[in-house]
């Protein structure tokens, strides 16, 4: 299975980073325009509506219109795991319906004194069978316009 891989250092505090990335404000911030995101619903692994922290197992349902092209493609992502110690954390997101045949994203966050590193890492299988799995290493294509820009982005509004 393909995997796509992006991590940047941004001059802001652990606490900072990782709880602005634990809520979905975070994911419409740091989701680039071009991607014409709806967040439709977010259900906490209690039910509650609109949880204020993304914990394993919340569910969010959006759509995307890349480009504005197209029908919107609805998604569904559900949080399988979230782990915090002192100066690491995780949380991992896994595709429950969508555009690709499979798509596990994992969050990671290291402190590195007052600064915090930030990593994405992506396991993907691109829908229409074989074909998507011969081309599914050229999806980069894709991935790296949006993962830099929501790595742009983390540094943009967490920086000083």
């Amino acid at each position: 299975m393909p995997v796509y891989q992006r991590e940047t250092r941004v001059r802001a505090p652990f606490d900072e980073v990782w709880s602005f990335h634990s809520k979905v404000s975070g994911l419409e911030a740091l989701t680039p325009e071009f991607m014409h995101l709806a967040v439709e619903e977010v259900v906490g692994p209690d039910g509650e509506r609109d949880p204020e922290i993304l914990e394993a197992g919340s569910a969010i349902t959006m759509s995307m219109r890349p480009f504005g092209v197209g029908p919107r493609q609805r998604w569904t992502s559900r949080i399988t795991d979230r782990e915090e110690s002192p100066g690491a954390a995780m949380f991992r997101d896994v595709m429950e319906g969508g555009p690709f045949r499979r798509w596990v994203h994992t969050h990671r966050f290291f402190a590195d004194g007052d600064e915090t590193i930030v990593s994405d890492r992506v396991s993907y299988r691109l829908p229409l069978g074989p074909l998507g799995d011969a081309v599914g290493p050229l999806a980069v294509v894709g991935f790296e316009p949006m993962f830099r820009g929501r790595h742009r982005e983390t540094k943009r509004v967490l920086e000083d």
